[in-house]
């Protein structure tokens, strides 16, 4: 029941919001843009990716016949694309094959299998197109942003992150003194997030064949929420980002004829009374909070009951996006802040739905968001105080931060000592 009204909710906010797109941005949605990968070229790492999760609830013969048929597929259409000399974009050439064996094993779920086989299986095709879909959603909902907001608030954020030094400006000189090395591998690892996320899903995800039911809670569960949770702040705190409102914008969107001023990442700006600035209808006001921050956070708390390899390698995504973040102007150290304290939140009310809420989980979730609230209003109404009082104001934003980090590890560690069996004590010999 629990999946099925899942999936009509999902169903609805699709429908919404394909609604939404066509009236305000003139654009197709999500769904009509899922539809036409179907046969037009994709882009190929969600799909694949996605039916890399799908494939979880597939035994290791059924697994080679999947991936064996994807990839047939794929070398059909792409043969079929060279003969037509058909155009595609950004080198966008396959990954249908993916997405049809996803939508051939719901068919074969529902006409093939019968009880916790159909469930299981269709339960794993879910949760593969629940990735795709999350990726076309968020696409379609950052073109909202842009739409609707025509006005941004980097100005006060800008001026608050004066309390943290201006991180984006630094952490900007260190990546260029790095030349092309530091800049593309904090590149592709920014770029290959959802990758990292695959990967610690899969390892959670390792024994879901064997024991035939998924584990209750999983990164993909709070990767989704967060995807779902955090664009709803960006039409309530509406950001471009360093590199947008203070530079020369990057990839061709945005630049000096937008921006504030050019100033990024030489010069911070000057504190001035900061108040909302025009913007154009193209760059997504996707900075607050930063939700990279937020999904890398959530990979490095997942990969933490891994295997060493797999610990060392949250750290790594978690320490480089950060990086990349502030270092491309991407975001704010401001943005940074409120995006661990949103994941921590998040993650600490996903696992009190799964234990059941006690006192500690619900106190939890609400320091976490009374925290996360507190930060946003002081962004937009004290950002001057923030910065003519960097002293004070800048340790009180990294204590909040620790104080939601603290109640976290103190809250699931409580949680692991309950759950833990007792040890009973081994039996002594008597005397006979």
């Amino acid at each position: 029941m629990l999946w099925a009204a899942t999936g009509v909710v999902a169903l609805g906010f699709l429908i919404t919001l394909e609604i939404v797109a066509r009236r305000c941005c003139g654009t197709p949605g999500p769904m009509t843009n899922q539809a036409e990968e179907v046969i037009f070229a994709p882009k190929p790492g969600p799909l694949y990716a996605g039916m890399a999760l799908m494939m979880v609830v597939l035994t290791w013969r059924q697994r080679f016949i999947a991936a064996g048929v994807a990839i047939g597929i794929d070398v059909v259409f792409v043969g079929v694309r060279w003969a037509v000399d058909a155009k595609m974009t950004d080198g966008h050439f396959f990954g249908n094959g993916a997405l049809w064996v996803m939508l051939g094993c719901a068919v074969i779920a529902v006409t093939r299998r019968t009880g916790r086989e159909r469930v299981l299986l269709l339960k794993g095709v879910g949760l593969g197109l629940l990735l795709v879909a999350g990726r076309k959603t968020g696409d379609t909902w950052l073109l909202i942003t842009s739409k609707t907001r025509p006005s941004v608030l980097d100005p006060y954020v800008a001026t608050a992150d004066h309390a943290l030094g201006n991180p984006s400006w630094l952490a900007g000189r260190m990546v260029e003194a790095t030349g092309p090395i530091g800049t593309h591998l904090l590149g592709w690892v920014y770029a290959q997030l959802a990758v990292a996320a695959v990967v610690v899903a899969l390892y959670q995800l390792r024994n879901v064949r064997v024991e035939r039911r998924f584990p209750r809670h999983h990164l993909v569960r709070t990767f989704l929420v967060i995807g779902l949770l955090g664009p709803g702040i960006y039409m309530l705190f509406p950001v471009v980002g360093p590199v947008f409102a203070y530079g020369p914008g990057a990839s061709g969107t945005g630049g000096v004829h937008w921006a504030v001023a050019n100033l990024w990442p030489d010069t911070p700006p000057p504190i001035s009374t900061p108040h909302p600035v025009s913007y154009d209808e193209i760059t997504p006001r996707n900075c607050m909070p930063s939700l990279h921050t937020a999904w890398a956070t959530a990979i490095f708390i997942h990969s933490r009951t891994g295997p060493r390899i797999l610990r060392y390698a949250g750290a790594f995504w978690l320490i480089a996006t950060l990086g990349a973040t502030l270092g491309f102007g991407y975001h704010y150290g401001t943005d940074l802040v409120a995006g661990v304290v949103f994941a921590l939140t998040i993650e600490a009310a996903l696992r009190s739905l799964e234990r059941g809420w006690d006192r500690s989980g619900t106190q939890m979730v609400a320091h976490g968001t009374a925290v996360f609230a507190a930060l946003l209003v002081s962004y937009r109404y004290l950002p001057m105080e923030m910065a003519l009082h960097p002293w004070v104001f800048g340790p009180l934003l990294i204590l909040a931060m620790i104080s939601v980090i603290h109640g976290y590890l103190r809250t699931t560690r409580l949680w692991e000592s309950k759950a833990a069996p007792a040890l009973r004590p081994d039996p002594l010999p008597e005397l006979v």
